[in-house]
């Protein structure tokens, strides 16, 4: 799986490297964290965090840890996780319009 973090690292809104490490610490294999072994590699490259597995990791779970990471650096209100591609997410900035003020 690849998570794309272009947008915001290149703002220097979120540090990739610091989001690999949180993945490292949190990813549970067999119902532990930490036990990632020699089934689970997370490596970051340029702007982009790679997961490689051995074993199935739901795309659902890396999307909640995403999230989780989000909302713990209190970036949850202006990114969201979409999903790209079958085996990649992309954090997104939140869409907004200036409808408002062009009202009245």
């Amino acid at each position: 799986y690849i998570l794309d973090c272009t947008h915001p690292a290149e703002d220097k809104i979120l540090d990739p490297a610091e989001f690999a490490t949180f993945l490292n610490e949190k990813v549970k294999v067999s119902g532990k964290t930490g036990n990632l072994g020699n089934n689970v590699i997370i490596t970051k490259e340029n702007n982009n965090v790679s997961l490689t597995t051995d074993i199935p990791i739901s795309k659902r779970y890396l999307k909640y840890l995403a999230k989780k990471y989000l909302k713990k650096q209190n970036l949850r209100d202006w990114l969201r996780v979409v999903a790209s591609n079958k085996n990649s997410f992309e954090l997104r900035y939140f869409q907004v319009d200036n409808t408002e003020e062009d009202e009245e």
